[in-house]
């Protein structure tokens, strides 16, 4: 059988994949976000600023931010997938790749699994001191500010457009750091899952500021990080909203919007 047919036919199998895992978990999201909190979270949920957190509470926490960066993250994250897959199929011609992209990833997910660990404490220590609205929106104008210029410093530094390198260039990574089976192809994409952390882990802190339940700030925060990370200009934009973010935390600190 021709190799490019092969190679079209793997990627729409993975597209297809890719697919539906977003659909499910934008699906998810929609569904939390038709009340404040979904009525049976607002049931559950302890009070903001008295009752220590369940064990249960966390967990539907820590599911719900993850879903939530796997229908976030995984857009910007389809082209290294698909190109894995590429790759897996032309140094193994006779074995299928589904199951190596489908542990890269898992590792790729995993990384993010750790920001929504990460997530749900910060989350909670907000809650229990009360600064936490329902929406899950900072109502302290000195941490939103501060979040804000934190987030706009970290997109000007050196290490922000490192990562945003390895992000915007899959090729060199995969190439570099190809690991055999299915642990290594898991590896990997723990790997590039962390470089794809260390650009954009600020940009998810700041649900906090615009409301963890906000559909539309989740759903543009996605949208800015797929152009980052696919534009042509993608250094440049995150230079520029660097600088946004800064101006726009010194307006929120000063009461100014």
């Amino acid at each position: 059988m021709d190799l490019e047919f092969i190679l079209r036919r793997d990627r729409w199998v993975v597209a297809s994949g890719l697919a539906l895992i977003l659909a499910l978990s934008w699906a998810y999201l929609l569904g939390e976000a038709g009340t404040p909190m979904g009525e049976r979270d607002m049931a559950d949920m302890p009070e903001m600023n008295a009752t220590p957190w369940s064990p249960a509470y966390a967990g539907l926490m820590f599911l719900m931010w993850w879903i939530m960066m796997a229908a976030m993250m995984l857009p910007s994250a389809a082209p290294v997938l698909l190109l894995a897959a590429s790759l897996n199929r032309r140094a193994q011609p006779g074995r299928a790749p589904y199951g190596a992209t489908g542990f890269f990833g898992a590792g790729y997910l995993f990384a993010w699994a750790v920001f929504s660990l990460a997530a749900v404490g910060a989350q909670a220590w907000l809650a229990q001191s009360g600064f936490l609205s329902a929406m899950m929106q900072l109502s302290s104008r000195p941490l939103a500010g501060g979040l804000l210029i934190a987030a706009g410093i970290w997109q000007l530094t050196p290490l922000k457009r490192a990562c945003l390198d390895r992000c915007r260039s899959p090729v060199r990574f995969l190439t570099e750091r190809r690991r055999p089976g299915g642990f290594g192809a898991l590896l990997m994409g723990i790997e590039h899952g962390t470089f794809c952390l260390g650009c954009c882990w600020l940009l998810m802190a700041l649900l906090f500021v615009g409301g963890v339940m906000s559909l539309a700030w989740v759903a543009g925060l996605a949208v800015y990080v797929l152009g980052e990370k696919l534009l042509p200009a993608g250094h440049r934009v995150a230079q520029w909203t660097g600088a946004v973010l800064l101006l726009a935390g010194v307006a929120v600190i000063a009461g100014w919007v």
